[in-house]
């Protein structure tokens, strides 16, 4: 069991877990160096300052968004790289995805029997598990069960020299992180959303998404966000039952925070669609992508950025969901891809989820606008394209610019540029009706609430 958690723990936090020594006997007279017969194993760990626990980082404010996000990118690439559930096992079936849920409700009923919303979440959940049925079965089919952490909440992170760090993983039951890898975000951000901090718990999804590419996962968002408060509120209903001789004040501090999770999850699971669907257009180098990260990590919306996208098709960029193509990443039918399927379809699930969607990309084209309007009629989603105006010769001096750097994704050149220049369609009437410049960032936001103000109504 010891190797067992060193070889799990070993994959977040190797800077944590050491090794697995043997304490050597008599018993009485244990010791990790004697030469006496072996009579039983520890595993060895780095200590950490107590302080540095996610809970009270948090409170300290010694903790920043920054943080969270490079953690975002490090838990993708631990996803990405975790053994994968088989498809015929016993891991990740709709069967074993929603055994667990149930059983956090029948535990709470026993203990909390005071508890009005019982009976809601209970229908809540019986109905979700039937509508997401086929999508449970097909995450399982698409490889996205995995070996994953399976217990990332606020006090099983600590921020260590500098950097989020996840530990204590889930070693006991191998049902419990053999999970759908948005299980493993889901509760991270969960918790951060119980601590006040909905920004954040957004930033460090939207984080992940751009790394691993996985926004069909949100189809599932709400299902575990509901489930992850419940698992806190049952951890925290048997904790109670366990210390019943202790003080008053103990168990009233206890019984807060399992009333708080239980509204969580109630929170969670009323809240429905709610976002907005915002566009980018502009040339390639005209600043869009600069202002719509600055937005979305403002306001905690998802930027879908159609360069990260089209790279990760190729390998280029993030963690691919399939094997890498080949050839020409600008070549027209990649392009029509992006725009007729890939980019509408994680748009889509993302403004399902109840998020505020900026889909990042050059959007020249009528028809390529053309598909995302009528996505934001069809589910009654309010609309508004963010415009970039810029000259040819400035356009590329910031390609030239951002090149030389390296560090974007975009691999737009000067050829590029001029093709973008020469079949840019510009926006029609009713676009121009509902478009706002791109400037800076305070100058958007006076726009967005001088024209859209349901817009900014709609940051979660």
């Amino acid at each position: 069991f010891c190797q067992e958690e060193l070889r799990l723990n070993q994959r977040l936090a190797p800077e944590l877990y050491l090794d697995v020594v043997e304490i050597h006997g008599p018993p009485e007279q244990a010791s990790l160096k004697s030469a006496g017969p072996v009579v039983e194993v520890a595993v060895r760990m780095r200590q950490f300052e107590q302080g540095g626990l996610l809970g009270q980082a948090l409170l300290a404010g010694t903790l920043t968004g920054e943080h969270l996000e490079r953690f975002a990118d490090r838990l993708a690439a631990f996803h990405g790289a975790a053994d994968v559930a088989p498809c015929k096992g016993p891991f990740g079936t709709p069967q074993a995805v929603v055994a667990p849920a149930l059983a956090n409700l029948e535990v709470l009923r026993r203990l909390q029997p005071r508890w009005d919303a019982h009976a809601r979440l209970g229908e809540w959940t019986h109905r979700e598990a039937q509508q997401l049925e086929a999508v449970f079965a097909e995450r399982l089919a698409r490889g996205r069960v995995r070996e994953g952490h399976g217990d990332l909440h606020l006090g099983n992170l600590v921020l260590h020299q500098g950097e989020v760090v996840g530990f204590d993983c889930l070693e006991f039951n191998p049902a419990l992180r053999w999970i759908d890898v948005l299980s493993d975000v889901a509760f991270l951000a969960m918790d951060l959303q119980a601590h006040g901090q909905g920004v954040w718990a957004a930033r460090v999804l939207n984080r992940w998404l751009g790394a691993c590419g996985d926004y069909g996962s949100l189809l599932t968002w709400r299902w575990y966000l509901t489930y992850r408060a419940l698992v806190r509120a049952k951890v925290l209903a048997l904790r109670q039952e366990q210390l019943a001789d202790h003080s008053p004040h103990e168990r009233r501090a206890l019984q807060r925070q399992l009333e708080s999770y239980l509204e969580q999850a109630h929170r969670c699971s009323e809240s429905s669609g709610s976002g907005a669907l915002l566009l980018t257009h502009g040339v390639s180098g005209s600043g869009k992508s600069h202002l719509a990260s600055q937005l979305c990590q403002r306001h905690g919306w998802i930027q879908l950025r159609s360069d990260v996208e089209r790279r990760r098709l190729f390998g280029g960029w993030g963690i691919a969901l399939e094997p890498p193509r080949q050839g020409d990443v600008y070549r027209p039918e990649v392009s029509a891809e992006l725009y007729g399927e890939l980019l509408p379809s994680a748009a889509e699930a993302a403004l399902h989820a109840g998020f505020t969607v900026v889909v990042d990309a050059t959007f020249l084209k009528r028809n390529q606008r053309q598909v995302f309007i009528d996505l934001a009629h069809r589910l009654s989603t309010p609309w508004l394209i963010l415009d970039f105006p810029i000259s040819l010769e400035e356009g590329r001096r910031r390609l030239e610019s951002r090149q030389a750097e390296g560090r974007d994704p975009s691999q737009a050149d000067a050829t590029v540029l001029m093709q973008q220049w020469q079949e840019r369609e510009p926006l029609g009437d009713r676009e121009e009706a509902l478009q706002v410049e791109g400037l800076d960032l305070n100058a958007v936001e006076a726009l967005l609430e001088a024209q859209r103000p349901e817009i900014l109504r709609t940051t979660r």
